[in-house]
């Protein structure tokens, strides 16, 4: 038998190794549903985020309030859109359509979502620091670079429907147009 202690907090209950192993063998067969359905077949969307850390949990939990878990596939680059137009990423931006058009092809889906966030890195790389000097500013960088985004979009796959939103670190998200 186990005894557990970590993070800070204690638990006196004892956790068996059987017991263990029949949780995580009730959690495989609640997920085999997931592994079952079939790499081609129609998803809803692409999501287009950024490598940032602070970032992967509150695009998952916005993922999760549009009920998009499991309709979905995921590109991560710096910057997220910014990444796909910058000219300072230039040779990232083959990559990133090459990709769409795979997530098309396989996933016959129906729209691409890019998430830009607030205090991004890759911003300050591709335009400078004075980009996101204020949240005015930094809101007008994200602005542009969604429209060379959404122009794009509209111009090699034209069937998309394309939402941008900035999110800030709290995971709450702006429409951007």
């Amino acid at each position: 038998m186990a005894h557990y202690t970590g993070f800070g907090c204690r638990c006196d209950r004892h956790i068996s190794r059987r017991s263990l192993l029949l949780g995580t063998g009730a959690m495989a067969l609640t997920a085999r549903p997931m592994l079952a359905r079939a790499a081609n077949g129609e998803y809803e969307a692409m999501i287009l985020g950024c490598i940032d850390p602070r970032m992967q949990e509150p695009m998952r939990d916005y993922a999760v309030g549009r009920g998009l878990i499991g309709q979905y596939s995921k590109f991560t680059i710096a910057g997220a859109a910014i990444g796909v137009v910058a000219p300072a990423f230039a040779k990232w931006h083959e990559t990133f359509w090459d990709n769409l058009a795979a997530t098309i092809k396989l996933h016959s889906i129906g729209s691409v979502i890019a998430i830009d966030h607030r205090d991004c890195g890759a911003a300050k790389i591709a335009y400078g620091d004075a980009s996101i000097a204020t949240p005015e500013i930094e809101t007008e960088t994200h602005r542009k670079a969604m429209g060379e985004f959404r122009k794009a979009v509209g111009e090699l796959q034209p069937q998309l429907k394309v939402e941008t939103l900035l999110m800030a670190l709290d995971g709450s998200v702006i429409a951007l147009a």
